[in-house]
Parts: C-alpha cells; sequence; structure tokens
C-alpha cells in the first residue's frame, strides 16, 4: 500500500535552452478535504509554524528544486550555466562528512530547470530533487565497500544520490509495488554506468519479509521513502474520493512502517546504521514511530542528531521541538524543502 504519485512532465533540451519554469501556468489545485484534515492535525502539531508550512505547501509556485550532478557524466556546461542564475552548492564545507564526489546546487529562487528524458545507452547528468531528499543519504555516512539495501527505493533519486557519495561492495535496491519497480530501475540505469550493474541487484520483495530471509546481512540500511502521507503530493489530489479514502487509511501507516523497520533491524548485522525517513510532517508516522521501535527493542540505539541540525541549518528550518530522536524539515520562506523527517539508530552488538 502506496501513496500514488503524480508522473512528472519530462522535456528534452538543449543545455543552452534551459530556463527556470517559474513563469509557467500552475494548473494544480489544492484538495480542500486533505486541507482541512491538515489543517486540524498539523495545527495541533506544529503550533504556529504550521502557517508558514501550509503557505509553502499549497503554493508550488513558491517551490525550490535542487540539481544534483551525476559524477558518472559530469555536466560541466550545466554547471556554468547555473553558476551565472547565481545557483550555490548545497551543504559543502558544513558538515564533516560531506563527500566531494556529491555536488548537488540550489538557489533561493523559485522554479526548476526541465528534467532530461530518459535514453537508453546514455547516462544523464543531473537529477532534480527536493533538497532535504539529501539528509537521508548523508546521514548514513556511507563508506566505499560497504554492503548496502534501500528498503523502498523508488522512484531511485536517494539511491542515485548514495552512489554519488561511495562505491558501496553490494547494493541491495527494493521496491515492493511493480510500477514504481520499473521506474526504479529506469532511474538507475539513466544515472549508473553499466560495469556497477555487477554490485546492484533491484527486487520486488515485501521489505517486510526481508530481515527475516536476509539477517545480519547489511553494514547500512536506509529506510526513505517508507510508505507515508506524502503532504505535498496528497494536497493536490484530484480526485476527491480518493484523498478520503487514502486519510482514511492514514491511521493504518504507522503499523506498516513499524513492522518494515523490525525488519530493517534483522537485516542489519550488529554495529550497523539504519536511517528512516518519510516526507510526511505526521508525528504518527515519525517520532512515533521511531519511539515505538525504540520501547521495543533494546539493541537499538538512537543517534545524536543535534550536530547535523546545527550543521545544516543554513539550509534547512527544522521544527524546534518534539524531535528527541529524529529531525523534522520544515518548508519556510527561501527554505521550501521538506517536509523530510530523518531519525538515525544504532544496532549495538549483543
Amino acid at each position: 500500500m502506496k501513496p500514488s504519485r503524480s508522473a512528472s512532465v519530462i522535456l528534452l533540451v538543449s543545455l543552452s535552452q534551459l530556463r527556470p519554469r517559474s513563469g509557467r501556468k500552475l494548473t494544480k489545485q489544492v484538495c480542500r478535504v486533505v486541507l482541512d484534515h491538515l489543517e486540524k492535525e498539523y495545527g495541533r502539531e506544529l503550533g504556529d509554524a504550521w502557517r508558514t508550512v501550509r503557505d509553502i505547501l499549497t503554493s508550488p509556485a513558491c517551490w525550490q528544486h535542487a540539481v544534483l550532478f551525476n559524477r558518472f557524466n559530469y555536466p560541466f556546461q550545466l554547471e556554468k550555466d547555473l553558476y551565472l542564475k547565481r545557483y550555490h552548492i548545497l551543504l559543502q564545507g558544513y558538515f564533516p562528512y560531506c563527500p566531494k564526489s556529491l555536488i548537488c546546487y540550489i538557489s533561493r529562487i523559485p522554479g526548476r530547470i526541465p528534467s532530461e528524458r530518459h535514453q537508453f545507452g546514455k547516462l544523464k547528468g543531473y537529477y532534480l530533487l527536493n533538497a532535504a531528499s539529501l539528509l537521508p543519504v548523508l546521514a548514513l555516512e556511507l563508506q566505499n565497500g560497504e554492503r548496502i539495501l534501500d528498503m523502498c527505493a523508488a522512484p531511485g533519486g536517494k539511491s542515485v544520490a548514495l552512489l554519488q557519495c561511495a562505491f558501496p561492495g553490494y547494493f541491495h535496491c527494493n521496491e515492493y509495488d511493480t510500477l514504481r519497480s520499473r521506474w526504479l530501475k529506469q532511474t538507475l540505469e539513466s544515472f549508473i554506468p553499466r560495469p556497477m550493474a555487477n554490485i546492484i541487484k533491484v527486487s520486488e520483495l515485501d521489505g517486510r519479509e526481508i530481515g527475516d530471509t536476509q539477517p545480519e546481512m547489511f553494514d547500512k540500511v536506509v529506510l526513505v521513502d517508507a510508505p507515508c502521507s506524502n503532504d505535498r503530493s496528497w494536497l493536490f489530489s484530484s480526485d476527491i474520493q480518493k484523498a478520503s479514502c487514502r486519510l482514511n487509511q492514514r491511521r493504518e501507516l504507522p503499523l506498516m512502517q513499524i513492522e518494515l523497520l523490525r525488519s530493517a533491524i534483522k537485516a542489519l548485522r550488529p554495529g550497523g546504521s539504519l536511517v528512516y525517513s518519510t516526507c510526511t510532517l505526521s508525528k504518527a508516522e515519525n517520532i512515533d514511530v521511531i519511539n515505538q521501535i525504540l520501547n521495543s527493542h533494546s539493541n537499538i540505539i538512537p543517534v545524536d542528531m543535534k550536530e547535523i541540525a546545527s550543521a545544516w541549518s543554513h539550509e534547512f528550518t527544522f521544527a524546534p521541538s518534539g524531535q528527541e530522536y529524529g529531525l523534522l524539515v520544515l518548508p519556510d520562506k527561501g527554505k521550501a524543502w521538506g517536509p523530510m523527517f530523518v531519525a538515525k539508530l544504532k544496532k549495538s552488538a549483543p
């Protein structure tokens, strides 16, 4: 059970023709049913901060898009173009673990450049994403040679980002949904050279069963894009009946997230690290899930992320309270990234 996501419109243009799209007429309409539901829930959980977050989430013209460069086909011309447009590199120099091979450009000005079209046999030069999506990637602190599991990998942006950071010894990308799995495979084909295919496995397994079939097999597990109530996309649901159904099913999501986390813990070797992340503001799907895991697993230790929050406060706005064991990125003016919740856990030795 995964929330559906609308397909992106993909355009092919030469680099010399890149133009911001902020002036394009926007046709998205806010779904009142979803907004009314979130008003009650997040107004209570976030207090005054919800007003700003709501204004950003309901105004696509304010949204920003980061440009993640592909080190396997580096877009030198695009780099020059972005420099002229006053983009700047995200995160470099702010935090000890920020690989020089991971290059991502952002701008304070809303808008986006066009995506590149998938072409068989040709690697893309860049990937457009919400900059907050890089936080769980960097929090994992991937090292060369490690065995990695991305349990909920589609559409593949975070998998691509992980491979910008280091060369794992083995990388298992899993996506249960068949259509999203195809999307994941196409993303990897578009960004990763064929010789690296030998270390990458793509599967369509139920993530809740991986821990039992592959116990203690991985050095790092990243559980990103866990099935969650995706606030950005849900707010623009075009089908009111479908939106209402999603809201009714929302209370079931924490149970699935907990089951996925328990499976991830089984798949993680002692001493290994796990990063849990969602793209929702929901307390029930974020910190409450982490608290339940900590209360039921004596061998799981939360990793303090205050240093990370301090280092990344230049570019992101974090919820000021209620995040004892994780970070919650709040969309803000000039920093329209998120929502994104990130928590890091470590599995102690027996």
